[in-house]
């Protein structure tokens, strides 16, 4: 018995020692270098409808998927008291009408006044001019002299004090009516924010108020945009951003298309970071799209940073500190290695295809 068991014993070991080990040979393929991605479809100039103001919604024009055009009116406000404060100023503005009427016959008093002003004036301005002269001749008395340099002097300051007047009451009325003109422009544009309009030429996505609900200028309203152009909306990690440049290719899977990968080119690369999500958004185009999209499409995307058609290239996990491999023969030959992702990694020297390789 005893010596049955040694022979099992040695048959097993022979078996186990003649085993072959398992190993790979470096081939030859291409190896790509990216940077992994996720994100959402939008559609082009997609945007969120905000009210101006806030109040009730009174009135929807509008269902989800119709085709609008920009300037559509897609929802209308409860707007009773912008109406009321523009009746308000229409009043104000047929007084201010009517006191410039009024002014203006005021006007044509004082101007009255001016031109009586100007006249003496001018009489008095000549008669002191000839009393200075005669008394530079040493005629006449200075008390005449004196009384008509005063009522010189006193005609100026009336005439200048006239003009001012006049002057200024034509800047009160040119004023308040400019000012109520202005007052119903103003009441005429805060009711035509209680009107939301389209934005753009598209489609409407989604309504996410109802009649009769309560909306501010802090909550959106509807979802608008383009049907007839998508875009990418990616968020990319902080520490990859640095990476990642304009019309750099991709490739984009979804969960709507399965099996099947669409290629797209970054466009635009936004310069500051999500502090709550640690990433920075970069927008792409496809330059090969699916046949049909929706907004809010979940996708998946590899921006590709660096690619290789031919390189000869080994699994990664074959690779020991991405330098080291060893032989079905039991070395370690360090090799020089170049690119490399999650899956392969590039042979540049230190061994060759027919090198057999093991699991370190």
């Amino acid at each position: 018995m005893k010596k049955s068991i040694q022979c099992l014993l040695f048959i097993l070991l022979i078996s186990s020692c003649s085993k072959p080990k398992e190993f790979v040979k470096a081939t030859y393929k291409p190896i790509t270098i990216s940077v992994y991605a996720s994100g959402i479809i939008k559609s082009g100039e997609q945007y969120e409808a905000y009210s101006s103001d806030n109040g009730i919604l009174e009135k929807i024009f509008i269902t989800e998927g119709d085709t609008v055009s920009k300037g559509d009116i897609l929802f209308q406000i409860d707007n009773r008291t912008s109406r009321l404060n523009s009746e308000n100023a229409k009043l104000a503005l047929e007084l201010s009408r009517q006191n410039s009427s009024s002014q203006s016959n005021r006007i044509k008093e004082i101007q009255m006044l001016v031109t009586q002003a100007k006249d003496k004036l001018a009489l008095d301005s000549t008669l002191y001019l000839r009393q200075k002269n005669l008394w530079s001749q040493n005629i006449g008395t200075k008390v005449e002299f004196e009384q008509k340099e005063l009522a010189y002097k006193n005609s100026k300051s009336n005439y200048l004090s006239v003009v001012a007047k006049l002057e200024n009451i034509k800047l009160q009325s040119d004023t308040e009516y400019k000012q109520a003109q202005n007052n119903l422009k103003i009441s005429k544009q805060r009711e035509g924010n209680f009107a939301v309009k389209s934005e753009v030429d598209g489609v409407v996505y989604s309504i996410l108020k109802e009649r009769g609900e309560f909306v501010s200028s802090q909550t959106p309203i509807a979802i608008v945009g383009k049907n007839s152009s998508f875009f990418i909306e990616l968020q990319v990690d902080e520490f990859d951003i640095v990476k990642i440049a304009k019309g750099q290719a991709l490739f984009i899977t979804m969960d709507s298309y399965k099996n099947q990968v669409f290629e797209a080119k970054v466009v635009k690369i936004y310069p500051i970071m999500n502090e709550k999500t640690r990433t920075f958004r970069v927008d792409a185009s496809f330059t090969k799209a699916p046949s049909v999209l929706f907004p809010n499409l979940t996708v998946e995307a590899n921006i590709v940073l660096t690619k290789k058609d031919k390189a000869m290239v080994l699994p990664r996990k074959y690779v020991l500190n991405d330098s080291i491999v060893k032989t079905v023969k039991g070395e370690q030959k360090n090799v020089t290695t170049g690119l490399m992702n999650y899956e392969y990694i590039e042979i540049l020297s230190g061994m060759d295809t027919t090198t057999e390789i093991v699991k370190p």
